[in-house]
C-alpha cells in the first residue's frame, strides 16, 4: 500500500473522532467497556451519565440524577412542548416526529432554565461578595428574571422541589454530594423572599438544577438532560392523543378567535 493511500485511508478514519464508542462487525464498546457487560447490569440514568461524561458515578449518584429525571417528565397540555407534540399528531405525523416538533420548542425561555439555574449558582459560588451581591450584579448582566425560582402555575409551592431537595440532602449524608449548591440555591431563595416580602419558593427547574450542578454536569448539560426527560410525557402525550384521533387539532378550540387587533 503507498503512503498516499495509507494517508487517505487515516484521513476518512480521522474524519471523526470519539472516546465514547467504539465498534467493529461483532463488537461495540462504551468508553471501554463491552455491551454485552452493560446490558442488564447498568440503569438507563448511568448509561446517561457514563455516555455524557468520562467517570462511571456511585449508587448515590445514580439515584440522584434518576429522581431528577423522573421529576421533569412531564407538565401537562398547557406545556408548549406537549402541545405541540398532540397537536402534531393530530396533523397526521407519526411518533417521532411530534416528539421531535415537540423538542424543539424547549428553548431559552420553556426547558432553559435549568441550564440558567446551573450557571446562576456557579455565579453566586465564585461571586467575591454576599449573595444579595452576587444576585444584584446576575440581574445586572441577565436581566431580573431569576431561572429557577417561583412558578406561574404552582403556588405557593412547586410539590417537586422539596422532595428532590430532600433527596439531596439524603445524598449529601451518604456522600453522594457535598450540598454546596443546595445551599446556595437555599440563600438564593431566602434573599428572594426577603426582596419580595413574600415566598418566591424554588421550582422544578431551581431543584433539578441543584441535582446537576451537585453531580457536576456541565450547565448546557441540564438543558439536555432535561429534554431526555421532557421526552417521557413528550412520548406518553403523543401516543395518547394518537389514540384519541382527532385532525388538525390547534391551540384552541375552533369556536374560539384570536383577537385582532390590526385597522
Amino acid at each position: 500500500m503507498s503512503s498516499d493511500t495509507a494517508s487517505g485511508r487515516n484521513d476518512v478514519a480521522d474524519w471523526w473522532r470519539t472516546s465514547i464508542i467504539d465498534m467493529e462487525p461483532g463488537r461495540i464498546a462504551f468508553r471501554g467497556t463491552e455491551i454485552q457487560d452493560l446490558i442488564g447490569k447498568v440503569s438507563f440514568p448511568e448509561m446517561i451519565w457514563r455516555m455524557t461524561r468520562t467517570d462511571i458515578p456511585t449508587p448515590g449518584q445514580t439515584r440522584l440524577l434518576e429522581a431528577a429525571l423522573v421529576a421533569a417528565v412531564d407538565h401537562g397540555p398547557q406545556a408548549p412542548s406537549i402541545a405541540t407534540a398532540r397537536m402534531a399528531v393530530t396533523c397526521g405525523l407519526p411518533l417521532n416526529n411530534a416528539m421531535a416538533s415537540a423538542v424543539n420548542t424547549l428553548g431559552d425561555v420553556h426547558g432553559g432554565a435549568g441550564e440558567q439555574a446551573v450557571e446562576l449558582y456557579a455565579h453566586v459560588e465564585s461571586y467575591d461578595g454576599p449573595v444579595s451581591a452576587a444576585l444584584d450584579a446576575w440581574i445586572a448582566a441577565r436581566g431580573k428574571i431569576i431561572p429557577g425560582f417561583g412558578h406561574r402555575f404552582h403556588k405557593p409551592v412547586d410539590p417537586r422541589a422539596p422532595r428532590l431537595l430532600a433527596l439531596v440532602e439524603e445524598a449529601r449524608q451518604q456522600g453522594a454530594c457535598d450540598g454546596c449548591h443546595a445551599a446556595i440555591a437555599t440563600a438564593i431563595e431566602a434573599e428572594l423572599a426577603d426582596r419580595k416580602g413574600t415566598p418566591v419558593p424554588m421550582n422544578i427547574d431551581g431543584a433539578t438544577a441543584v441535582i446537576f450542578a451537585e453531580l457536576g454536569f456541565a450547565a448546557p448539560l441540564a438543558r439536555g438532560i432535561f429534554c431526555l426527560s421532557r421526552s417521557v410525557g413528550i412520548l406518553a402525550h403523543a401516543w395518547e392523543q394518537m389514540q384519541q384521533g382527532g385532525r388538525n387539532k390547534g391551540p384552541t378550540p375552533p369556536a374560539y378567535r384570536w383577537t385582532y387587533d390590526g385597522d
